[in-house]
């Protein structure tokens, strides 16, 4: 059975906050990270992992662009053959002055920005990824969907909780698809969590959803990052199509 040192894991979106934690938690297991971002501070973030004796690269990618999906082997070289885990951490969720945008002043073209890059975007790279996993019998797939997606949020706007929506119910027919090639999809749906997204949220925001948690914090990136790790090693090797929310509490389905 392979190691950690022969299964390359790539994560989105990895340039800071969720991302950079997975990819941190992955790299600190012992898995050769690809840290994949459309900002250059992703450079910086895989840099801090090889300091810490990691084996890291970063891509810069940006996922809705399907040319730039396309040119992964290429960028990933010698790797690409040993990708075991993707992660599709990649995400983004506009604000006007740190509030959602109401459905009925939303300009379609931001609507059309958040679904390629939430939805199409890790259906692309997904997409991509699945020869050389099919090749080794073998991968883990991980979405980062979101508490949006289960249910009411006065925090995201209608297009970022369509697309995490859509993002589970993409999870479960690329798990059925995959699973006779010994491939898992899972999705994971954090609740709030401190990051720079989060920290951008207007003035009593974060303190209102606090009151919500019964374990009475916000949650951290790598709490997170945890449960992504758990989605992908040997342990969860019989566990697929599943969505585990990661919210404090917050959410009980």
């Amino acid at each position: 059975m392979s190691g950690a040192a022969d299964r390359v894991a790539l994560v989105t979106g990895a340039a800071r906050g969720i991302g950079a934690a997975v990819a941190a938690k992955l790299a600190a297991l012992g898995h050769p990270v690809a840290l994949a971002d459309a900002i250059e501070e992703v450079e910086a973030t895989a840099a801090r992992l090889r300091g810490a004796g990691g084996e890291a690269r970063a891509i810069r990618l940006d996922v809705a662009d399907p040319a730039q999906v396309a040119a992964l082997p290429q960028a990933l070289g010698a790797w690409w053959e040993r990708l075991g885990i993707v992660v599709n951490n990649a995400g983004i969720s506009p604000k006007v002055e740190g509030r959602p945008r109401r459905i009925r002043d939303m300009p379609l073209e931001e609507w059309n920005r958040v679904l390629a890059v939430n939805l199409t975007g890790a259906f692309l790279v997904s997409q991509a990824c699945i020869p050389p996993l099919r090749a080794r019998r073998w991968g883990r797939i991980v979405m980062m969907t979101s508490q949006a997606a289960r249910t009411k949020s006065q925090v995201a706007g209608a297009h970022y909780a369509a697309s995490k929506t859509g993002l589970m119910g993409f999870a479960r027919s690329l798990a059925v698809e995959l699973g006779p090639d010994g491939i898992t999809v899972n999705s994971v749906a954090p609740g709030r969590i401190d990051t720079p997204m989060a920290r951008g949220a207007a003035s009593g925001m974060n303190e209102a959803f606090l009151a919500q948690i019964p374990l009475g914090r916000l949650g951290t990136p790598e709490d997170v990052a945890e449960v992504v790790a758990f989605l992908a090693s040997d342990a969860a090797a019989y566990l697929t199509g599943a969505t585990i929310d990661v919210g404090g509490g917050s959410f009980m389905p």
